[in-house]
């Protein structure tokens, strides 16, 4: 599991914490939430042995996660930041005036499922899906001109029988015409005959 503990605090007040395994984390943890300067929007790791602290404080609302040196910090910081917005629209500006643990009986619940999602589930990496989702539209888009470039060859076949076809209707209008030019010199030596034959007679 890439993800192995984390907490929503709002300075060094702990409002919601989880962890996966038995570890020092949680102490760890607020060691690092009394170190963090002032209340600027800040994201920052710290290293701890093969684990990183991953921290992520927006408004005065801090969301820290324990992951795995293997991790990143791309996995983590999105694990962060979906915290965040979920925390903030459950209990909004609740969140100011809450006690120690006052969401943790609730909250905690969100914080395992996240974890886990984020430690086991490969669409959760953002850019790994959409690049997945890129090699899929390229796939369809090679397939396509696949097509596209086979129905040119059956184009180009269908040209060529055209030009064929036109070059053998040309040719058959010619015989066309010198066949019925034949058969009208027949019938004017025909009728030349004819008249000749009559007029011996009269």
């Amino acid at each position: 599991m890439a993800i192995l503990f984390s907490l929503v605090a709002r300075g060094s007040v702990v409002l919601a914490e989880c962890s996966a395994t038995a570890t020092n984390a949680s102490a760890i943890a607020r060691q690092i939430l009394d170190k963090i300067p002032g209340n600027n929007d800040s994201h920052v790791s710290y290293s701890q042995d093969r684990y990183i602290f991953h921290v992520k404080r927006t408004d005065g609302l801090t969301v820290l996660c324990m992951a795995d040196d293997t991790a990143g910090r791309r996995i983590p910081f999105a694990f962060l930041e979906d915290i965040h917005q979920r925390f903030v629209k459950t209990y909004g500006r609740a969140v100011l005036s809450a006690q120690a643990y006052g969401m943790n009986d609730e909250f905690s619940r969100v914080l395992s499922q996240q974890m886990e999602y984020y430690s086991d589930d490969p669409n959760a990496d953002r850019i790994n899906r959409i690049k997945g989702e890129m090699s899929q539209v390229r796939n369809v888009m090679i397939e396509n001109i696949d097509k596209v470039l086979e129905r040119g060859d059956r184009l180009e076949l269908l040209v060529d029988k055209t030009a064929n076809m036109q070059g053998n209707t040309f040719r058959f209008r010619k015989q066309a015409r010198r066949f019925r030019s034949t058969v009208w010199w027949r019938n004017v030596k025909l009728t030349y005959v004819l008249l000749a034959d009559t007029c011996l007679y009269l």
